[in-house]
């Protein structure tokens, strides 16, 4: 690999014989593989060779983030060609990813450990979760969040679990809430300490009086109107994404998506190359909340975008998942990306919305079907809705009909 990097042979000579020459030739032919240029890793080599001779590495031990950290700081006291100190955050926060990431690949780096109180009645509540209510990873991840964060408040009071009661859980509710946590999100808590505590009553751990005792701030059903931009800002949206710049390629199919057939940003994130069938024009997604695959005519439109983004701007890679990142390595695009990518977009444009990112397309899909005279029931199907009860919330915004019941002649009885 380093005769690939190299061609002066003092250089090469250097290189060979530093430290770790076969962990960090192993790793550079991973990041090869990966897509990363040629250029990028010559300049990773060089990261590495420094960290190899800078921080000695105990197998059994690993290396934590504060002794890269110190490393890296001797990285940029270099000094440059000239003997100047590189002060540039930018570098240092670089050195930092590419020695995480050579640890991490050779199975040396230690994160962290978080200390949870009661972390073993999580990870009971966890495997329950799992294996007998079938919750999906998302949802248990979210649930054991908001169990952590109970724990940690809970133990300051220095009492043991059995000793919790629904006093207890009534404080926390309300220390919840004063730091700032709507009322939707002090109902989440609620239900999930319910969960977690119902599950804790059978299994005796606690009184199983707590779980039916548990209440939240009340939520009146569709109390808010859809969070979604008007159809305009919309096509206003997807209007700037009309240039040849790659990010602005891949915005442009990754946003089609969102608003055209309401896909969740993790339901974009997952589609994969052979969800797309090309000669029967269409598209199937898997339904994250519905457990079920759903398939669409793909519109001339979307399909147009989609294959402009093959073309011109995918990496050639053995992934299948279609939308991968710009830069090395050739990985999936995560939902969060996709997230910040639809909000710092919206956000450029001006658009004044409650909620700026790709749920926000989903609602304004929704409008947008009302409006065109869809059924309730029609939209729920395109949405992926298990009930029409989820869809009621759209009918607030079909304002011209709400205007002709106003009109209605009721006949001298008003």
């Amino acid at each position: 690999m380093l005769e690939k990097l190299y061609t002066q042979p003092a250089v090469l000579h250097r290189h060979q014989h530093a430290p770790c020459r076969e962990e960090r030739e192993r790793f550079l032919e991973h990041c090869e593989r990966h897509g990363y240029k040629r250029s990028v890793l010559i300049r990773l080599e060089n990261e590495l060779i420094w960290i190899a001779r800078k921080l000695p590495v105990d197998v059994e031990r690993g290396v934590t983030l504060q002794q890269v950290k110190d490393t890296a700081r001797g990285w940029r006291e270099r000094g440059d060609i000239a003997g100047r100190p590189i002060n540039s955050r930018r570098t240092r926060i670089r050195f930092i990813q590419a020695a995480r990431s050579w640890f991490q690949f050779l199975g040396y780096w230690r994160e962290p450990s978080r200390a949870v109180p009661f972390e073993p009645l999580i990870e009971d509540c966890r495997t329950w979760m799992e294996h007998e209510r079938g919750f999906t990873p998302a949802t248990i991840g979210r649930l054991s969040e908001y169990l952590a964060q109970f724990f940690c408040w809970y133990e300051q009071s220095g009492r043991s679990f059995r000793e919790v009661c629904i006093k207890d859980i009534d404080r926390f509710l309300a220390f919840y809430g004063s730091k700032g946590n709507c009322r939707t999100s002090v109902r989440n808590m609620a239900m999930s300490l319910r969960i977690f505590f119902k599950y804790a009553g059978s299994k005796g751990w606690c009184s199983s009086s707590i779980a039916c005792e548990i209440h939240g701030p009340r939520i009146f059903a569709q109390e808010q109107l859809p969070l979604g931009p008007t159809w305009q800002d919309v096509q206003r949206l997807i209007a700037t994404t009309d240039t040849n710049r790659s990010s602005d390629i891949r915005a442009k199919a990754v946003m089609l998506l969102c608003a055209v057939y309401g896909f969740r940003a993790s339901e974009v994130a997952t589609l994969t190359l052979a969800d797309i069938d090309w000669e029967q024009s269409l598209i199937s997604v898997s339904r994250t909340k519905r457990r079920t695959r759903q398939t669409y005519p793909l519109l001339p439109a979307v399909g147009d975008a989609i294959i402009r983004y093959l073309r011109e701007v995918r990496p050639r890679s053995s992934v299948r998942e279609l939308f991968l990142a710009l830069r090395a390595p050739c990985r999936p695009i995560t939902r969060g990306a996709i997230g910040r990518l639809v909000q710092e977009r919206m956000r450029a444009l001006g658009i004044n919305a409650p909620h700026t990112g790709p749920h926000s397309l989903r609602h304004a899909c929704a409008a947008h079907l009302v409006v065109e005279g869809f059924s309730l029931k029609e939209i729920g199907d395109h949405l992926g809705h298990r009930s029409s009860a989820a869809t009621m919330i759209y009918a607030k915004v079909d304002l011209p009909g709400l205007r002709e019941v106003a009109d209605f002649d009721l006949g001298g009885l008003s």
